[in-house]
């Protein structure tokens, strides 16, 4: 069996980002830039107020008390700033431009207004309140880099620099095959044996959540002939297949050879994981195209699992994310884990702030079929694979399912 750091090497081993397209500024989030975001315009576009008062020059003013008359033109948002007359100051507010000639804002809390004058309670210092010209960025300079994929606050900043659309990577189309006789559609009827398909439920909202596009194909029987069929149609268009189930070796798992009779050729299978050991991963390449595979196993958690371990970072890399692996923290464990030593677990847990620390509570029941531990965790613990049990308290690296 690989380890789990060499599976996740192998699977993404030249890995290129998907062709770029341009998208509305709207459509941005979510999305991973593919190219530098370059400032055009200085930002702020102009010397601007931070505060309502009054603008003034310095030189105006003589010897305690500092007064000074209030100017007939006043400077707000979205109009021209007036030209500053000589020893006089200026009705100013919150974003509009600084008048020609003034060098500080007094905010109106420490000015005294008597009638057209004004008294300042004290000397203000050169820039106060003001926010300059390119203080925030300068033309030419790069504002988001190639490879980020896109929060709100990337957005608005985007929109400051007065852009309308963004370069982003194409978002990678993945198929989805479940197998298995016993799988129905949730909320079909069946019979007695069989079990709504939950799996094509939660990788196709996983897949959503990473930034691709899901393709569920209808549940396919235990049946070679009509898995390698499916498979085939699979492949087609997709940059990614996700097969469900069948990939271990029951007389009933025929997803393997289905995958090599439909041109895929395999690079592993099994992983020293817990839940996920038997996972495969093949490609197929079809002159310039390249279609990746992964096999998952179809016990719910185990698929989830080994999605949010080797697909997720796969579908990232594969928009250019130049982060495609999500970050592990360091949490307290919140009850006592039982780990049998040979495999890397990765415990599910729901995590809690107590005090100043991350904890991470572990569910009692870590069974590779529990949907229902699998609905609740917020998190995974990692349980190396040389350790006993762990005991309440011990420090454990925790994955985010939120991150994913």
């Amino acid at each position: 069996m690989l380890t789990f750091l060499d599976a996740r090497a192998k699977i993404l081993d030249g890995v290129a980002r998907l062709p770029s397209e341009r998208v509305s500024l709207a459509d941005g989030c979510g999305r991973v830039l593919a190219e530098p975001l370059v400032a055009e315009r200085p930002l702020p576009p102009f010397s601007q107020s931070a505060m309502d008062g009054y603008a003034l020059r310095l030189g105006d003013l003589a010897a305690p008390p500092f007064r000074l008359p209030v100017a007939s033109e006043e400077s707000r948002a979205g109009k021209p700033a007036p030209v500053l007359p000589s020893g006089a100051a200026c009705r100013i507010f919150t974003g509009a431009e600084v008048p020609r000639g003034a060098d500080t804002v007094v905010m109106q809390e420490d000015v005294a207004r008597e009638g057209d004058f004004i008294v300042l309670a004290s000397h203000p210092r050169t820039g106060a309140h003001i926010r300059a010209a390119g203080e925030d960025i300068q033309p030419g300079q790069e504002a988001i880099a190639a490879g980020t994929r896109l929060h709100p606050g990337h957005l608005s900043l985007a929109a400051s620099l007065d852009r309308g659309d963004l370069v982003v990577a194409r978002r990678p189309r993945v198929a989805i095959v479940c197998t298995g006789d016993e799988l129905r559609a949730p909320g079909a009827p069946g019979g007695p044996a069989s079990i709504p398909n939950s799996n094509g439920v939660a990788l196709a909202a996983l897949v959503r959540q990473v930034g691709g596009e899901p393709r569920v194909l209808p549940p396919v029987g235990d049946d070679l002939d009509a898995t390698a069929a499916a498979l085939t149609e699979a492949l087609a268009g997709s940059d990614l297949v996700l097969t469900v189930g069948g990939v271990s070796v029951g007389d009933h798992d025929v997803v393997r050879p289905a995958l090599e009779r439909a041109g895929v050729t395999l690079d592993f299978y099994k992983v020293a994981i817990k839940p996920g050991k038997p996972l495969v991963f093949g490609r197929r390449d079809a002159g310039a195209a390249i279609t990746r595979v992964l096999g998952l196993p179809g016990n719910p958690a185990s698929a989830v699992t080994t999605f949010v371990l080797f697909a997720a970072p796969l579908l990232r890399a594969l928009q250019g994310d130049a982060a495609p692996i999500p970050l592990l923290l360091p949490a307290r464990l919140g009850g006592v884990v039982r780990h049998k030593p040979g495999r890397l677990e990765f415990a599910r847990v729901t995590l809690e702030r107590r005090g100043p620390d991350l904890v991470a509570v572990p569910f009692a029941n870590q069974a590779s079929g529990a949907t229902t531990t699998t609905g609740w965790a917020t998190g995974l613990a990692l349980v190396p694979l040389e350790s006993g049990d762990l005991s309440e308290g011990a420090t454990v690296d925790v994955l985010q399912l939120g991150d994913v």
